[in-house]
């Protein structure tokens, strides 16, 4: 059986989970990354988050979020990505804003822009996670600067205006587009919305290389092959891959998919209630999931 499922088939599959998730290579040279990265170079501000560095130690982040630096390297992965002051960045489904916690107030400060494409709000709770999103950009706009909230689902436009993006950002959550079966939306999205040359930043769970992807991702996980099919299949091209969020811990077959790992450290399938006395040990000794970390360019 083929490692991914051919475009045809993959697309048929994908029509049919539509309603599944929102409830809830090139002439380019390739190459390998291990280990830290350097830090984007550092901008001429007097003050404020002028460093991804100074955005980390902001005492607006909570000691929940700064716990996860260990899992998710921010510092490594932007500069992988190739974030430079005053870029303009895409960020797609910031949930409760981990990551906007540290590229909006660094744009801010290098005269750069963020957008962030958030949930398309179809019901009471999208509505309600992106209306608490705004409202935390809002407390502090010094912090935030001018942030542009737009939105990314199954009817919404486009997430920016056309070749504006030096680098567009999908941070864990190309699984939750397969489940609801617009992932191919969303790279051609991002296609759209970067300028020739721009970045296409990914940051996924990673699934077990050598079996054939389950379109849907019903166990959070993504196949490398799988990720840069979709990639390639909306015009980008292959620039690099880093193991920088890499977890080799990470056996990749836990009874409620990784959401049984931190963060979510689920002990019931999703949607149900949690179970009482569910040994958490051994998944927490685990960390958080084993994650390809990829760099992708639109063709200049």
């Amino acid at each position: 059986m083929p490692l991914v499922a051919s475009g045809a088939s993959r697309r048929l599959f994908l029509a049919g989970g539509i309603g599944l998730a929102l409830a809830g290579c090139g002439p380019e040279k390739t190459e390998k990354t291990v280990g830290a990265a350097a830090e984007p170079a550092k901008p001429k501000a007097k003050n404020g988050a002028d460093t991804i560095t100074a955005a980390l130690a902001g005492d607006w982040r909570s000691a929940a979020d700064r716990a996860r630096d260990a899992w998710r390297h921010p510092v490594e992965s932007l500069a992988f990505w190739g974030l430079a002051p005053g870029m303009t960045v895409v960020e797609f489904w910031p949930g409760a804003g981990w990551y906007t916690d540290i590229l909006a107030p660094y744009l801010a400060q290098t005269r750069g822009k963020l957008y962030a494409a958030n949930l398309q709000p179809t019901d009471e709770t999208t509505t309600r996670i992106v209306e608490a999103y705004k409202a935390r950009l809002a407390a502090k706009p010094k912090l935030y600067g001018e942030v542009q909230v737009t939105a990314f689902g199954p009817t919404s436009g486009a997430v920016a205006p056309d070749g504006s993006a030096d680098l567009v950002l999908f941070l864990r959550n190309l699984h939750n587009w397969m489940a609801a079966g617009i992932a191919d939306k969303a790279f051609a999205a991002a296609f759209a919305a970067l300028k020739p040359g721009g970045v296409l930043g990914i940051e996924e769970h990673r699934a077990t290389p050598g079996k054939v992807q389950d379109v849907l991702a019903a166990d959070g996980y993504v196949q490398t092959a799988f990720a840069l099919q979709l990639a390639q299949e909306a015009g980008f091209k292959l620039a690099a891959e880093s193991e920088i969020n890499a977890n080799p811990r990470d056996t990749k077959d836990h009874p409620f998919g990784v959401w049984t790992l931190p963060p979510t450290r689920l002990s019931a399938p999703r949607g149900q209630p949690p179970q009482p006395g569910f040994d958490h040990s051994k998944y927490d000794a685990i960390g958080e999931s084993d994650r390809m970390t990829l760099k992708l360019v639109k063709p200049a």
